[in-house]
């Protein structure tokens, strides 16, 4: 399978403190596990087995503590993240602070456009977070269009808002 051989390929280029398998015996049982609270989670519900299979195969889960930044405004952009437990906080602006729980997501604009970080994001407590890297969400996205359509309905309540904070 094409797709999964190409996902199998990327690998994480950061620092954060990637959660390691432990033995090659215990792999379908994590995977399981792992397919298992993809599933859970609301952006995937609507995958097939198969996806969420794939999925699984191509991110990592990893865990940060508190006070970890994870993404930092104007610098390049490598990964997508999604939160599974805990909270981070999001600074665009000085002036505009938000605070980040299970389900929501962060990391996509970099990926989409090539630009830098639009925003500082740092875990509030420790993060439990589902990681995609680059190479990877780009095939994710053209792989499983039900995530696109996701993620350009949150991009454009994000334009929204920011619009309504704009606004005289």
């Amino acid at each position: 399978m094409e797709l999964v051989s190409r996902m199998m390929e990327g690998s994480l280029p950061y620092d954060i403190g990637v959660v390691s398998e432990s033995t090659e015996h215990d792999a379908p049982r994590r995977r399981d596990a792992k397919t298992d609270r993809l599933q859970a989670i609301p952006m995937f519900q609507a995958c097939s087995q198969r996806q969420l299979t794939a999925l699984a195969r191509i991110a990592e889960v990893v865990e940060v503590p508190a006070g970890k930044v994870l993404a930092r405004a104007g610098e390049a952009g490598q990964e997508f993240f999604l939160i599974m437990d805990g909270t981070a906080h999001v600074e665009v602006t000085p002036k505009k602070q938000v605070q980040l729980g299970p389900g929501a997501f962060f990391g996509e604009m970099s990926l989409i456009d090539g630009g830098p970080r639009s925003a500082t994001v740092v875990a509030e407590t420790p993060l439990r977070l589902l990681v995609i890297n680059r190479r990877n969400f780009s095939t994710l996205l053209t792989e499983i269009p039900d995530l696109t359509l996701n993620l350009l309905e949150v991009l454009s309540k994000r334009v929204r808002q920011a619009e309504r904070a704009v606004a005289p």
